[in-house]
């Protein structure tokens, strides 16, 4: 289905371009949510009338997303959740939770905005994208922590505070390794005795 672009959309087109999409895409988001029209004569010619005022809509919400984003850039979110011994969370952190957090920090942002490309399952700071607007994107970090005080810890470490404990483990396992070295010597000492008795 050709469809033509009301706005610029990341992967697909900048505003005004006829792009061909597949018809779920078109009837399930573009059409709706009123990012594109059906790429017809009529709403061609309809657009064309229209497209200044678009373009001059669209300079105006870019602005307001760039003022956003100076408020954005370098935030530190904390998101306390519960978690295992191993740092573990029981559940995982949604865009949601992340955008109801910001929200909470005095920064406003939708859920829709989050960009999530994996679930957070784990303590620790993460790097989450944020789309103020298709041409603004701006980089948050997310502090998920079992409590305030152990969120306090990970921003002034720069990393999970159960990262630490796993350091001391691999030193272990290290150690560890060292042995079986030492018998497969006493193994070759007590094969070697076993030839000499037979001879």
């Amino acid at each position: 289905m050709e469809v033509i672009l009301l706005e610029r959309i990341e992967r697909l087109g900048q505003m005004g371009d006829v792009v061909s999409v597949k018809p779920g895409f078109a009837r399930n988001f573009l059409l709706p949510q009123g990012k594109a029209l059906r790429a017809s004569k009529n709403n061609l010619t309809h657009f064309e009338g229209q497209r200044a005022q678009l373009e001059a809509e669209n300079l105006e919400r870019k602005g307001e997303a760039e003022q956003v984003a100076k408020k954005l850039e370098g935030l530190m979110v904390p998101i306390i959740r519960a978690a295992g011994d191993s740092g573990q969370l029981y559940g995982s952190v949604t865009s949601r939770d992340i955008a109801e957090s910001a929200t909470a920090e005095g920064v406003t942002i939708n859920k829709r905005q989050v960009i999530l490309d994996r679930a957070l399952k784990v303590l620790g700071l993460e790097e989450i994208r944020v789309v103020l607007h298709p041409e603004v994107a701006v980089n948050i970090t997310v502090n998920i922590a079992r409590s305030t005080d152990e969120a306090e810890q990970q921003k002034l470490l720069g990393r999970a505070v159960g990262s630490e404990e796993n350091e001391d483990d691999d030193e272990d396992e290290v150690e560890v390794q060292a042995v079986p070295e030492a018998t497969e010597e006493v193994a070759e000492g007590a094969a070697d005795e076993e030839k000499t008795e037979e001879a």
